[in-house]
This record gives C-alpha cells, structure tokens and sequence, in this order.
C-alpha cells in the first residue's frame, strides 16, 4: 500500500513537472537578428516561424517596428514592416510578439478578453462594439472616440464556408439605385463588381448603395485610396443614421503594403462576424484593385516573378480567396452582399485584374467614361453590365421587361451614327425607329441625382412606362 501511495506521488509529481517544463518552452521567445533591408522587405536570421507569425524589431532610441513573416528561403525569413521603417540597421533584434499588440487602446473587459485568447495567430476584435466606429487595418481606432468595448479577439482568418452549406441568393435586395434595381437586379447574397476608370462616379454610386441599401449591418473597407475620403465617405455619405450601424476599416494609400492586404481581410471578417450572428451585411469594398497592388508589391518585393503586366501569379491566387468569404451562410442563416470597386486602368476592361475580378464575381456593373462627361450620372454602362443572378430573384415579367429595355438601348446604339448624321430615313427599320422614340425617357429613367432613392417597386413601374 506504502509503495502505490509512493507510486502515485512520484507520477503526480512528474506531470505538474512536465507541465511547467511545456509553459516555459511556450513563454520562452526565441529572437533573432536584422540582417538585411531591400526595398520594402527586412531579412532576419536566428528565427523560425511560419508565414503570417509577427515579429517586432526592435533598436535602442528608436520605437519598435511590426512586421510579419511572409516568406522564407533557407535560414532568412523575410518580414513585412507594417509601420515606418527609418531607423533601422543591421544587427536590430527581432523578437516574436502576441498577435494582439494594441492592448492598450483599448478597455479593461477587452483586455481580458484578449489575455483570455489564444495568441497562437493573429487575432483582431470583432463583434457589436464596433458598430459606429472608424478603424484602422490593426483595429486601432480612428475617431477619437475612445478605446473599443463589447469586442472580441478572433482569428481574421476563419475556416471557409461549405460551398454545399450556403444558402442560395434567391431574395432580392433593394439598392435604392433605379438602373440597377430594374435592370441588375442584386440578389441578397451577391458579390459584384463595379468596374470604371478614375473620376468617373464610382465613389459616388457606392455612396448611393451605402446609404440607401437594405441592411442590417454595413461594413466598408475604404483600401489604397486617398486618405480624404474617409471622413468625407462617413460625413457627407453615410450621415449620423447610416454610421450608427456602419463600421469602417480604413487603410489608406500611404499605409505600408501589409496593411492595405490586412485591411480588406480585416473588413471581410467583420462582415463575417456579423453574418454569424443571423445579420445581413451589405460589405462595400473600395478599392480590389488596391488589394491586389499591395499583393504585387510585397510579392515582387520577395522575389517572385511577374507573370501578367507585371502582377505575380500571387496576385490572381489572392482575389477568390478574398472574394469567395463573402455571400451567403447557411440556410436561414445571414448573409454578405458585397460590391468591389475594381479601377480598369485607361478605362481598359481587359486590365488582368479586371479580368481576373469579372470571373470570379456574381456580376459587374460598367462605369462608361463618356457617359460620365455628358453628365450621367451614374453612368452605367448597361450594354456591358450584367446580374448573373436576376433571372432567380425576380419575376418572369419584370426579367423579360428588363430584356426589352437593354435591346431597344443596344439597337440605338448600333443606329447612332447614323441618326447623328441624319443619314437615317425614318420608317427603314421599326425596331430602331422604336428605339428613337423611346431613347430620351430611357435615358431619363438611367439617370439619378444621389439625394433621391428609388425603391425597388418604383424602379420596375417606371421601366415598365418606358416601353408605352
């Protein structure tokens, strides 16, 4: 009996010893040193760590720098710097950090929530108590609003959804925009594009959607584009009523690379979290474009080849996987509707990124340039948009009226030059004499100042006149 007593101290004994030799090992942060800055990427040695693992450089004098790993060759890894980088010389120690580093923004619930997490991966607040705030691609918050409550740490890189558990897009959902109403129907659930050139109104159209949308949730993700528009987006668009149930992830152009791709995966986690929690989310992205830049700028910085006007196959690999996290939960479950700016540069609709976008997305919605310098606004370009998902969410009728309207605008099109020059004799051809009687109120009905909405039922009636 004396031995079993024995026995069993001495095994209890070796556990808890066990156990404190596995938390040393775990508490124990191995650092290495800088060796090398080219351009945009930092080289370390004396560090192993997988891809996405964060660091944090450090030199006497000088605040710490973060960066995060993004490659490795042999013994180096190479680092992304997420802040400034001045300062910094050869021998700086780098030293792994929790992945969570804003701590002290932030409220003494919320830090208990993030020393109660695990810190394995990098791990950014979610949840109601960003609803009205304005933050940056960390979750540092931008509006001076104090730190953030009723938040918690989570992993922005969730596991995907089932394809076979989602939900099919077969409600409609109202965008306030008459054009698109009527004729592109978006089904909640959708993920679309609006494609344009600079300074052609997409900022505004996606202005327009913000404000006027059906949705529980908004979330916009403001990526690569000019600082400016930030406050003005949330000041001049979505206004006191629309900001109490918006969260906003800012990431500028002058923010370093890491950040601007950071931004657009924290934005579309947000939007992930609420869908969780039975929301509709309507998720506006501007720009896709930006994230795929920032993509080619860390990608070339680490030695990969340019395959496709300069973009590294990288690039085309990181879009869908972006893109593919917004839609639909599970059945009865929420939603994301989700509109991605993509810039065509030169207003160029075979751009690689365009491209690569217009294949993976339910739609796209064309901004035309000349429209826009006529005055149309918007100016959609509704020979070369398209819903791929209207002929499920809408009636028979109002699908084939939509059908209708875009071929008599076609044949105008085809017909213009000539009645321009007045080369054309009515009575030649009664479709395109059809289309000239009708063309000024369908022009009419596309056009739509940003202060008026129009519901969904109003959209399709006043197709519906246009064809009298």
């Amino acid at each position: 009996m004396f031995q079993n007593e024995s026995a069993e101290k001495w095994s209890l004994f070796l556990r808890r010893a066990k156990q404190r030799v596995q938390a040393l090992e775990t508490s124990l942060e191995v650092g290495g040193k800088l060796t090398r800055l080219t351009g945009l990427v930092l080289e370390a040695s004396g560090i192993h760590a997988a891809v996405g693992a964060q660091f944090m450089v450090q030199m006497s004098q000088h605040p710490p720098v973060l960066a995060e790993v993004v490659g490795f060759s042999n013994e180096r890894a190479f680092l992304m710097p997420a802040g400034d980088v001045q300062g910094l010389s050869s021998g700086a120690t780098v030293l792994p950090v929790h992945a969570i580093w804003t701590i002290p923004r932030l409220d003494q619930s919320a830090q208990e929530a993030v020393h109660a997490s695990d810190q394995s991966g990098l791990r950014l607040p979610l949840g109601p108590g960003l609803l009205g705030r304005v933050v940056d691609a960390q979750g540092v918050p931008l509006d001076h609003l104090g730190p953030l409550s009723n938040v918690v740490f989570r992993s922005i890189h969730p596991i995907p959804v089932n394809a076979m558990d989602r939900a099919p897009v077969r409600e409609p959902l109202d965008t306030g925009v008459r054009a698109i109403n009527a004729l592109f129907t978006v089904g909640r659930g959708q993920r679309i594009g609006l494609f344009a050139g600079s300074g052609v109104g997409k900022s505004v159209l996606l202005g327009m959607m913000a404000r006027y949308t059906q949705a529980d949730v908004i979330v916009v993700g403001l990526i690569g584009e000019r600082g400016r528009e930030v406050k003005e987006f949330i000041d001049n668009t979505l206004g006191e009523s629309g900001r109490a149930r918006s969260v906003v992830v800012a990431a500028p152009a002058d923010a370093p690379p890491l950040l601007r791709m950071q931004g657009a995966v924290y934005a579309t986690a947000v939007a992930e979290a609420f869908r969780d929690q039975g929301l509709h989310v309507l998720l506006l992205m501007d720009s896709l474009t930006r994230y795929a830049m920032a993509q080619r700028e860390i990608a070339l910085a680490i030695g990969e080849p340019p395959a496709t006007k300069g973009y590294p196959p990288s690039c085309f690999s990181k879009l869908p996987q972006l893109v593919e996290r917004s839609g639909n939960g599970s059945v009865g479950g929420g939603s994301i509707t989700a509109f991605y700016t993509v810039l065509t540069e030169g207003d160029d609709q075979q751009d690689p990124i365009a491209d690569a976008a217009r294949s993976i997305l339910d739609g796209h919605i064309v901004l035309s340039r000349g429209l826009a310098e006529a005055g149309h606004f918007p100016a959609i370009d509704i020979a070369q948009s398209t819903s791929r998902v209207m002929h499920g969410v809408v009636s028979r009728e109002h699908f084939e009226a939509a059908q209708r309207f875009r071929a008599i605008s076609s044949r105008y099109e085809q017909g213009r030059d000539l009645v321009q020059l007045g080369a054309y004799v009515s009575g030649s051809d009664s479709v395109l004499d059809e289309a000239i009687r009708r063309h000024e109120p369908m022009m009419a009905f596309l056009r739509q100042d940003m202060g008026v909405v129009a519901s969904m039922v109003q959209s399709v009636q006043e197709m519906k006149l246009c064809e009298i």
